[in-house]
């Protein structure tokens, strides 16, 4: 695979994006924040890359449950046309993913929040990347 590299997760929603991180040396996606939406939310993401030194944006992709697009679909298109002068986007399919996220959280047995669902998700949206193109 050559040189580790750093990457960057993100779970767009409408109000908040679940961010995760990974180095692929480790292969280990870690959650690690959420962003609120507010108008800052690509320069809160462009100041992220340049800490984390990412090569790349991995963006959670959403479709139905045929596996077509959605509205949904259309909104993170849209958002992560706002992040190629950025880093790099690759779209990976979020499936399901906050569902496991909450169901790993439930069984914690420790509470949690919406934002602990996202970021959660984000780690396994990136965790899935890895492992399928890795």
């Amino acid at each position: 695979m050559g040189r580790s590299q750093n990457l960057i997760c993100l779970d767009v929603g409408e109000r908040r994006i679940g961010v995760a991180v990974a180095d692929t040396a480790v292969r280990i996606a870690v959650p690690y924040d959420t962003i609120v939406v507010d108008g800052k939310e690509v320069q809160t993401i462009a100041e992220l890359v340049i800490q984390e030194n990412a090569s790349k944006l991995i963006v959670g992709y959403p479709r139905n449950q045929q596996g077509e697009s959605t509205a949904q679909s259309a909104y993170v298109e849209a958002f992560a046309a706002q992040l190629a002068d950025i880093a790099p986007v690759v779209f990976q399919d979020e499936s399901l993913t906050s569902v496991v996220a909450e169901n790993r959280l439930k069984a914690r047995g420790k509470s949690y929040e919406k934002g602990d669902i996202d970021k959660e998700a984000a780690a396994i949206i990136l965790q899935d990347y890895m492992e399928m193109r890795l």
